[in-house]
């Protein structure tokens, strides 16, 4: 009776340790999932910054800006595409196309050119007026040859712009009294995107200006405050302004 007893007792002893060798195991194995889910819970992924991109350009840039009228622009569009290669060979390089918002076949192109001495005899190429007179000209084109001294080549959307042209007293001195003007144009609706000059007198002014706001634009500009500006910056006579809207860009 004894032995059978403590036979009995010996059994439920090792009952036991078996019970509580087995919890404690799953107690681990649940403890350890836990953490790691924890862990993988309050992971953070660090956000990636897009570098900040420099629209700005101050390195000098010469330019051939053309002015004329079309009979037809769709027709002109295709002419002038068609003889991109002539231009390629004379080291001048498409850039923009724009159309004049009073009259939308006024054209205006201004493309870049590696060397000034042979974009100016390019223009003066029979080739060129050929060109020009197939693609439905008519009258004289203006041309001009520029450097831009400062760009701002950030996308602002489809806006108009102005060209306007003039001619200072000082080109040092006009910049700076330009230069002070910055936020008076802003609040009335003007952003600058190209600052020039003729290739061979920086007395003679290229501005391109984006109308974020076009009646505060035109206000501005019969307003004595930019006559004020114009006068402290040495500005001969009257500006010429021609508004136009982008078209193309290559």
């Amino acid at each position: 009776m004894k032995r059978s007893r403590s036979t009995s007792l010996l059994f439920l002893a090792a009952m036991v340790f078996f019970l509580t060798s087995c919890g404690g195991d799953d107690s681990k194995d649940k403890t350890s999932t836990d953490t790691a889910t924890a862990d993988s819970t309050t992971t953070e992924t660090t956000p990636v910054i897009a570098p900040e991109v420099n629209t700005i350009i101050t390195t000098p840039e010469n330019m051939m800006i053309v002015r004329h009228k079309v009979a037809n622009f769709a027709k002109w569009q295709v002419s002038y595409d068609e003889h991109d290669s002539m231009r390629l060979a004379n080291g001048i390089h498409s850039y923009v196309i724009g159309r004049g918002v009073q009259d939308s076949n006024t054209v205006l192109v201004v493309v870049k050119v590696d060397d000034v001495a042979k974009a100016k005899a390019f223009a003066k190429d029979p080739s060129l007026k050929k060109a020009m007179q197939k693609g439905g000209v008519t009258g004289a084109p203006s041309i001009s040859f520029v450097t831009a001294a400062w760009q701002d080549t950030a996308q602002i959307g489809a806006v108009p712009r102005s060209m306007t042209n003039f001619e200072v007293k000082d080109w040092d001195a006009w910049q700076k009294s330009f230069d002070e003007g910055k936020q008076e144009r802003i609040d009335n609706g003007i952003t600058v995107r190209v600052v020039g000059h003729d290739v061979d007198d920086n007395k003679k002014v290229s501005l391109v200006t984006a109308l974020m706001d076009t009646a505060k634009a035109h206000a501005y500009w019969k307003s004595d405050m930019l006559k004020k500006r114009r006068e402290a910056g040495g500005v001969i006579g009257e500006p010429k302004r021609f508004v136009f809207s982008i078209a193309r860009r290559y």
